[in-house]
């Protein structure tokens, strides 16, 4: 049976239920989705899809740090967009973060928890 780490940074927004920011089982890390909620306000971040991709990505770079990983060893993500039209702008923020070898990816149009929110994103990380 492979032993499952619960991981949690105070680099990244504190989960709001039930959840862990990230596990860890083995060489994997699964990342649960971050929004774009700065850690050290607790608030959404401003200036629309591209300010809230940015800051999801923090979160999620904050997390695979706290286990010794980075963007690069990525190999899923899932994106949660609430518009269609927010797709161009996410993924020109998304190639800032993810410079080449891009993860497997889906991408999904939703209604996210908050209607504050534009964007949600998770991970899983291969060490």
């Amino acid at each position: 049976m492979v032993k499952k780490k619960v991981i949690l940074t105070e680099k990244a927004p504190k989960p709001l239920g039930p959840y862990s920011q990230a596990i860890q089982a083995g060489n994997t890390l699964y990342v649960s989705g971050q929004v774009g909620i700065d850690p050290s306000t607790g608030k959404v971040v401003e200036g629309g899809i591209q300010a809230q991709t940015k800051q999801a990505l923090e979160n999620i770079r904050k997390i695979l740090a706290e286990v010794g990983m980075t963007p690069e060893n990525a190999v899923k993500a899932s994106v949660f967009i609430t518009k269609a039209e927010d797709f161009k702008p996410m993924n020109e923020v998304y190639t800032q973060f993810f410079k080449e070898n891009f993860p497997a990816r889906t991408t999904v149009i939703a209604k996210l928890a908050s209607d504050q929110l534009l964007v949600e994103i998770d991970l899983i990380a291969q060490a």
